[in-house]
């Protein structure tokens, strides 16, 4: 008898980026991280979708603010583990990442205190789509790795 195909794809151990999916900013920054995370240690979701949206409703977050990001270290854990959000999150997904260059580039916007990076984070969250516009989904990135990403 042949086993029927598996059509779900397995819940991610790991560390998990909740983004914005909307966003032309998020999504190239999204598609860096898939380049250097050559490893696949992290995975992403968008903040629209399912399993975000239930990661937020269960934390009382706000399910509409698609504003920041949110950096879960455990995503198996995440209903009673630590959540990173803004250049918090930001730092801890390219250290995640394990490679050097994105180790170094964490570790120069660790230097800064969390209250001016995220001032700088929130004044590029309210300019991206004039800046960077919406994303219009093409094939690089959905062919770059379809099983990193939750919906």
């Amino acid at each position: 008898m042949i086993a029927p195909l598996q059509t779900e794809i397995p819940e991610p151990s790991g560390p998990v980026l909740l983004f914005d999916g909307e966003c032309g900013l998020c999504q190239r920054i999204v598609h860096r991280l898939l380049r250097i995370d050559r490893a696949g240690r992290l995975h992403f979701a968008p903040l629209q979708g399912a399993a975000a949206q239930e990661f937020l409703r269960g934390r009382g977050l706000p399910t509409a603010d698609f504003d920041t990001l949110i950096f879960v270290p455990d995503w198996r854990s995440r209903t009673h583990g630590p959540f990173l959000v803004r250049t918090d999150g930001v730092i801890a997904a390219l250290r995640a990442t394990g490679r050097g260059v994105a180790r170094t580039v964490a570790a120069l916007l660790a230097v800064f205190p969390a209250g001016l990076r995220d001032a700088g984070y929130r004044g590029v969250a309210r300019w991206r789509y004039r800046l960077f516009g919406p994303w219009r989904a093409g094939p690089a990135l959905a062919a770059s790795g379809p099983e990193r990403f939750l919906d």
